[in-house]
C-alpha cells in the first residue's frame, strides 16, 4: 500500500480518511446561524433594556421567537438536525426566552422591590432553563401521535410572549400597570410555574399537516388582517391575543383528559376476568342446557 495512505501501523486508522469523514456540508451550518441570529437579538434585547429602551427589546425578543422557529424547520428541511443544533437552541433560548423578559420585567416594573421583584425574575429564569432541559430529556420519549398536537406546560416562545402581558397591558394608557409592581411579579411566577407544569396546552402542530382547499384563501386573508392590527393596534392585539391564548388552557387540559380516558377505555386489557367455571361446559354426562357467562371487555355489552 502507499505510504501516502498508510502510517506504518497496522489498523490505525489514516488521517486523510479521518478528514475526509469529518468534513461537514455548508447546509448543516444555516440552522445553526439562525440559532446564533437568535441568541444576538436576545443579548441586544438585554442590553437595551438596561438602557431603558423597552420597546426596542420588546422587539428583539419578538424577533428572537420568529427565528426560533425558524431553525428547527430549516434543519429538518434540509435533512442536518444534530444534537449540537439542538443543544444550541436550547442554550439561545434559555437567554432569548428566560433571561432577556426577566431582566426587562425587573428593570421596567419590579425593579422598586429589588427583593422580592429579582426573585420573581430569577424564578422565571430558572424555570425557562428547568423547561428546557424537560424538554431536551424527553426527546426520546415515545408518545401517541395525537399527544403531538399538545406541549406539556407553556413553551419557552409562548412563555416570554405571555409574560410581558403586564408590559402590553401598560402600552394601552388605560391603567398605570407599572404602579402595582408586587402584581407584577405574583403574575411572573404564575407564569414561571406554567412553563414547568405537567398541564397540557393546545400546539396545534398536527392541525398545520393538511388543510382544505377552500381554507387557503380565508387563512391568508386572516394573516393580513393580523399583521394591520399589530402594525395599528400593537399592543391592544397582542394583549387580546395572549388572554385568548391563556383562557385556552382550561380547555386544552380537559380535552386532553378526555383523550386520555378514550385511550384507556379502548385499549385491550392485560388480563380479563376469568369466567366462572360451570361444570355443565366441561363434564361430558351433563349437557349443558345453558351457554355459561363469558367474561366481556369493560363497556362491551352481550349482543
Amino acid at each position: 500500500m502507499n505510504d501516502e495512505f498508510n502510517d506504518g501501523s497496522a489498523g490505525r486508522p489514516v488521517r486523510q480518511g479521518l478528514l475526509r469523514h469529518r468534513q461537514i456540508p455548508v447546509r448543516a451550518l444555516l440552522p445553526n446561524f439562525f440559532t446564533l441570529l437568535s441568541l444576538c437579538a436576545g443579548l441586544t434585547a438585554i442590553r437595551v433594556a438596561i438602557e431603558h429602551k423597552y420597546e426596542t427589546a420588546l422587539l428583539l425578543i419578538a424577533a428572537a421567537a420568529l427565528i426560533d422557529g425558524i431553525d428547527g424547520r430549516l434543519a429538518r428541511a434540509l435533512k442536518v438536525p444534530s444534537r449540537f443544533g439542538a443543544e444550541l437552541d436550547s442554550l439561545a433560548d434559555t437567554v432569548n426566552f428566560g433571561v432577556a423578559p426577566a431582566l426587562l420585567l425587573y428593570i421596567w416594573g419590579m425593579g422598586g422591590m429589588r427583593g422580592f421583584g429579582w426573585v420573581a425574575a430569577l424564578v422565571f429564569a430558572c424555570c425557562m432553563a428547568l423547561r428546557l432541559a424537560r424538554f431536551n430529556a424527553a426527546l426520546d420519549t415515545d408518545k401517541p401521535k395525537w399527544q403531538g398536537n399538545y406541549f406539556t406546560g407553556i413553551p419557552a416562545p409562548a412563555g416570554a410572549i405571555t409574560v410581558l402581558l403586564p408590559f402590553y397591558l401598560h402600552g394601552l394608557d388605560i391603567v398605570n400597570v407599572r404602579a402595582y409592581p408586587f402584581l407584577i411579579a405574583i403574575y411572573v411566577l404564575a407564569i414561571a410555574f406554567m412553563l414547568v407544569s405537567t398541564i397540557p396546552t393546545w400546539s396545534g402542530k398536527l392541525l398545520g399537516e393538511r388543510i382544505s382547499r377552500e381554507w387557503v384563501l380565508p387563512i391568508f386573508a386572516l394573516a393580513a388582517l393580523l399583521v394591520g392590527m399589530l402594525w395599528t393596534y400593537p399592543y391592544a392585539t397582542v394583549s387580546l391575543l395572549v388572554i385568548g391564548y391563556l383562557s385556552l388552557i382550561p380547555f386544552s387540559y380537559r380535552r386532553f383528559q378526555a383523550r386520555l380516558a378514550e385511550d384507556a377505555a379502548f385499549a385491550p386489557s392485560a388480563s380479563f376476568p376469568a369466567a366462572p367455571r360451570d361444570h355443565r361446559a366441561t363434564d361430558p354426562d351433563v349437557a349443558p342446557d345453558v351457554a355459561p357467562d363469558v367474561a366481556m371487555p369493560p363497556n362491551e355489552t352481550k349482543h
